[in-house]
């Protein structure tokens, strides 16, 4: 039976391209956007396409978020050195896709793929440092200690909504997967928010509270989502 519809694999597959050229070429407006659903093209779209263009847009292997983290270090004149130091994490670089600065080329959740020359586009802006250090993870305790409030006081922020863990990183107590937690991670940016984001707290007297004191922050309910026009 013949195919008549094509997500990017798909497609790929039948130009003969790989995959990670096919979705840069999407995203450098090469290839026009799907016909079909908001992922698929139909057949005579996908025929259309000039693969030895698409072949060429990219002419270069993608390089992995790891190693893109790597440069980044680099380009501020910190490398990462492994086992030793990073300055940059995979983290940091999944934000900087967030952002719209990077193009995941990738299709699984395990890790990032990027143009090697957009990757060096974005080591020679000028806010860099400023970038990486608002995308640099924090954990629950450093988050809490960062507001100088309690744990307690940071896990009534999370549980109101007022910051969100973009990504979660397992850790593990020993060698046993057993042992092993979920920690989540926010960005230094959106803890860096949430004073001036809630006016409405006595943020001086909150980091007063004594330890084993109920927290000022208990009492409050998370807002109502908004509901669908």
């Amino acid at each position: 039976m013949r195919r008549t519809e094509y997500d990017a694999g798909q497609a790929a597959k039948r130009l003969k391209v790989p995959v990670t050229a096919f979705r840069w070429a999407r995203h450098t407006g090469l290839i026009p956007e799907p016909d079909v659903t908001s992922s698929q093209w139909s057949r005579a779209v996908v025929e259309a396409m000039d693969a030895a263009a698409i072949d060429a847009a990219m002419p270069t292997w993608p390089i992995s978020g790891s190693a893109a983290a790597d440069r980044i270090a680099t380009a501020l004149g910190t490398p990462n050195v492994s086992g030793l130091k990073t300055v940059v994490t995979a983290f940091v670089v999944r934000r900087f896709v967030d952002r719209g600065l990077l193009v995941d080329l990738s299709a699984t959740p395990d890790g990032t793929l990027h143009h090697p020359d957009q990757v060096a586009e974005v080591c020679r802006r000028e806010d860099l440092a400023d970038l990486v250090a608002a995308d640099t993870p924090l954990g629950p305790e450093q988050a809490a200690a960062r507001l100088r409030v309690r744990r307690a006081d940071f896990d009534h922020m999370v549980r109101l909504g007022w910051v969100r863990s973009p990504q979660s990183i397992e850790v593990r107590f020993g060698t046993s997967r057993a042992g092993a937690v979920d920690v989540a991670l926010y960005t230094t940016a959106s803890i860096d928010a949430v004073v001036p984001s809630h006016p409405e707290v006595d943020w001086e007297h909150l980091r007063t509270v004594e330890k084993g004191r109920r927290s000022p922050l208990a009492a409050l309910r998370p807002e109502p989502a908004p509901v669908p026009a």
